[in-house]
């Protein structure tokens, strides 16, 4: 039998600001660590040498996770014209050199507002995604380079916030599956040279705002004075767009044990609290006026710990 991780039942959503050098997991593993929580997930990794928010999810609000994955997000990044890496950051070498155009606002902007909009994007060789099983950046470190497919995102935003040659700052809003160094080097090329990305922060991601997150040294210091409550938002705070569906008397333990119950509302997402306010799970309102449950917390929880 699988032996229990140790730790507390703790049920809530913690928004990093994470520091450059370390990856998602490993800072994940540090929040889990300071709050001796049970277990954790985030809701989409950053690259080693990113910086900014991010979400982990505390137990029963790792079922949220999922959802959150289409979620927008919002980025400060500084390409770097004239050259090209390996990776499309600073972890690979240069690989490529070109000029360093002289740039007006004016042209800056033309550029930056052609990418605004769906476009498609070739995933870079130094990503996570899978070639026959294997991941593309495993075969890259052996130089080895297969065919991609383009994929379609959305750049709500994109906007410069300083030139200094050969630095462009930029801030992007995008959907889900955007590769900013890609969109670095996309840029690079569309003012007729090439470029990688030398910052990356991410400024917030849909719908946290950015001063919601917190440094691990913040989280360290509040665990100190046992003031961590105050850092930590309820389990389905990313999805407080959807309506909340209230459940009381029988229909509670109905839903809890994975039953559909009576509810009148429009058909959709729902998330499903108790009307002590306590979180349920989430659920979906379908044409047959029932909640049918999609997720159930268990226990239910308001996200304070459970020791």
């Amino acid at each position: 039998m699988a032996r229990k991780r140790s730790g507390r039942d703790l049920h809530a959503v913690f928004l990093l600001d994470k520091p450059a050098g370390e990856s998602s997991n490993r800072a994940l593993q540090k929040v889990r660590r300071l709050l001796h929580a049970r277990k954790a997930g985030h809701t989409g990794s950053l690259d080693p040498f990113a910086t900014g928010m991010l979400p982990i999810c505390l137990g029963e609000a790792s079922k949220t996770a999922a959802f959150m994955l289409d979620a927008d997000k919002t980025y400060r990044a500084v390409a770097r014209l004239g050259a090209a890496t390996e990776t499309g950051d600073t972890e690979g070498e240069v690989c490529e050199r070109g000029p360093v155009p002289e740039l007006g606002r004016v042209a800056i902007d033309k550029v930056l507002q052609s990418f605004t909009g769906p476009i498609d994007q070739i995933p870079p060789m130094y990503s996570a995604l899978k070639h026959e099983g294997q991941p593309l950046y495993r075969l890259a470190r052996r130089g080895v380079e297969v065919a991609r497919e383009p994929r379609r995102v959305t750049i709500h935003r994109l906007e410069c916030e300083h030139w200094d040659a050969p630095d462009l700052t930029f801030t992007v809003r995008c959907s889900k599956g955007t590769y900013i160094r890609t969109l670095a080097e996309d840029l690079g090329r569309a003012f007729g040279t090439c470029a990688f990305l030398v910052a990356l922060r991410r400024l917030a991601v849909d719908p946290f705002p950015g001063e919601a997150m917190h440094t691990l040294e913040a989280l360290e210091s509040a665990v100190s004075d046992g003031r961590e409550q105050a850092l930590l938002l309820p389990p389905d705070a990313g999805l407080s767009a959807w309506p909340v569906a209230c459940l009381e008397g029988a229909s509670v333990e109905r839903f809890l044990h994975g039953n559909p119950v009576p509810h009148p509302g429009a058909a959709g997402m729902a998330r499903v609290h108790g009307q002590d306010g306590r979180v349920l799970g989430l659920g979906e309102v379908r044409p047959d006026g029932r909640l049918h449950p999609r997720r159930v917390f268990v226990p239910p929880t308001d996200g304070l710990a459970n020791p």
